[in-house]
């Protein structure tokens, strides 16, 4: 094959990656746990701490840099040549501070470590906070070798486990926070998030329970729980949780919602109707309520909900409903 067709293909498969990569900047892709985006759709809160600052799930992402993300594949040898990212290279994200510490070799592992636990505690809470999720591993780690009972130290580690998708590492470092504090309402919160996200959902309601005992107005926690109910059937435990959480209203909104993401159409409109009760003119249930009622072959009941949505008093309710 001749050097200029070589490089016309070449030419070709840069241009048609740089489309595609266009074409998926502008489209925007919802991340995070499906179940919490219900709940933060509501205005609530759900989830983890996750970086720190208080936002338990991201939302949207959209793809930027393509080039960089190409490169981002490979890395540069002794040479400065570009070498493909081997399976060696990605298992150093999953392999930095987090072997067990043997007694063995502990003090010789401290002995080369500069700075105290506080301060690498510290240093890894702000790259949590900063997004750097790997920094933050490596930092907390240490902190956590150093000072063993340092119970922060094992949550926001297992929060950052959590940012790259170490489920597994991240519930190990939970628990062992759990057993420095075990009456620490916010990683019982953590462990039993991991737990629901894993598919433990009975440990989750479990771990929840206990959080919410020791903060009963605590509306994250409470939020987990309701999902983690949902997840097992038990919906009007559910309801309990989500209204504790946010008032009746909303209970009735985010377990219509979950209701309807298990196909439960009979049971959702139960919900929503529930919802109409408190608030006549709420123009999400009412919205709901004209296409459930379609759909499962009531076309009256659907035609007078969205009567009812296109009253005026429906419409001023519009805004509120849908921040």
């Amino acid at each position: 094959m001749s050097k200029r067709r070589i490089i016309a293909i070449l030419i070709a498969f840069v241009i048609t990656i740089a489309v595609t990569a266009m074409w998926s900047a502008a489209t925007v892709e919802r991340e995070g746990d499906p179940d919490v985006n219900v709940i933060e759709d509501a205005g609530g809160s759900a989830g983890n701490l996750s970086n720190g600052k208080g936002g338990g799930n991201k939302i949207v992402k959209v793809l930027a840099a393509p080039f960089k993300a190409i490169g981002g594949l490979f890395r540069h040898n002794n040479e400065g040549k570009l070498q493909r990212m081997t399976e060696k290279d990605a298992e150093k994200f999953a392999s930095v501070g987090v072997s067990k510490i043997e007694t063995g070799n502990a003090n010789s592992l401290r002995a080369g470590i500069t700075g105290s636990a506080s301060e690498h505690l510290a240093a890894g809470k702000q790259f949590l906070q900063d997004g750097k999720y790997n920094e933050a591993i490596a930092e907390l780690s240490l902190a956590a070798s150093l000072d063993p009972k340092l119970s922060e130290a094992h949550n926001l580690l297992g929060i950052a486990f959590t940012q790259k998708g170490f489920s597994e590492r991240a519930k190990d470092s939970f628990e062992r926070a759990i057993k420095n504090e075990p009456e620490d309402a916010d990683t019982l919160n953590n462990l039993g998030f991991s737990l629901y996200q894993s598919g433990n959902y009975r440990a989750a309601i479990d771990r929840l329970k206990r959080a919410a005992k020791l903060a009963p107005t605590d509306e994250r926690i409470l939020n987990n729980l309701g999902l983690a109910y949902c997840r097992v059937g038990k919906f009007d435990e559910a309801f309990k949780s989500f209204s504790r959480a946010a008032g009746p209203l909303t209970g009735n909104l985010n377990t219509a919602k979950m209701l309807e993401r298990f196909a439960r159409e009979d049971d959702a409109i139960r919900y929503y109707e529930a919802a109409r009760q408190i608030d006549p003119a709420n123009t999400l249930a009412l919205r709901r309520l004209a296409d459930l009622y379609q759909r499962v072959g009531k076309p009256a009941e659907a035609q007078a909900a969205r009567a009812a949505l296109a009253s005026p008093g429906s419409a001023a309710n519009v805004a509120s409903v849908e921040k």
